[in-house]
C-alpha cells in the first residue's frame, strides 16, 4: 500500500466530512463512466447525446469529466430518454 492510501484510509476512519467526499467523488466517476458508456454505445457526441436527452452539453460535459454531483434523479432522467433503466446495487 502507498502512502497515499495510508493516509487516505486513516483519515477516512478519523474524519466523516472526508470520508463522504470520498464516496461522493466516487459516485461521480462511476456516473462518468456510465453515462460516458451509453453515449458511446449509441454512436453519438456530447452535443448529440445531450439534445437527444434534453440536457444542455456542457451538463453532459461535466458529468462525463466527473466534475458534477449527479444526483439519482438526474440519472434516471437521462436513462428515461435513453430508452434504458436505471439500475442502482449494493456492493
Amino acid at each position: 500500500m502507498s502512502k497515499i492510501d495510508e493516509y487516505m484510509n486513516n483519515r477516512r476512519t478519523h474524519d466523516k466530512e472526508f470520508a463522504s467526499g470520498l464516496d461522493q467523488v466516487g459516485f461521480n466517476l462511476d456516473a462518468a463512466v456510465a453515462v460516458s458508456n451509453l453515449r458511446e454505445s449509441l454512436h453519438m457526441t456530447q452535443r448529440e447525446f445531450a439534445k437527444y436527452i434534453g440536457k444542455p452539453q456542457s451538463t453532459i460535459s461535466r458529468i462525463e469529466h466527473g466534475n458534477m454531483n449527479v444526483s439519482t434523479q438526474l440519472l434516471n432522467q437521462i436513462a428515461q430518454a435513453a430508452h434504458k433503466k436505471l439500475k442502482i446495487e449494493f456492493v
